[in-house]
């Protein structure tokens, strides 16, 4: 999932190597902390954060085939 989001950000940004994804286990999910430079925060969250949700759903859905539940944060 970790390799899933930082390819995405990679693609979309124009920094990056400045693109890192820390996962943090939960009880219940994992929780996916993305972080771009702040330069290339909005072309990751997009207009009216169509990009985030876009990202969020095909995690969701790889996650769904693993049977897990996965949280992406954009901090």
């Amino acid at each position: 999932m970790k390799e899933l989001v930082e390819l995405i950000a990679k693609s979309l940004v124009d920094n990056p190597d400045m693109v890192q994804v820390k996962e943090v286990n939960g009880e219940k999910s994992t929780i996916l902390e993305l972080s771009v430079a702040p330069e290339d925060m909005g072309k990751v969250i997009g207009k009216q954060g169509r990009i985030a949700k876009a990202i969020r759903t095909v995690v969701k859905a790889a996650a769904i085939k693993e049977n897990k539940r996965v949280v992406v944060e954009i901090i």
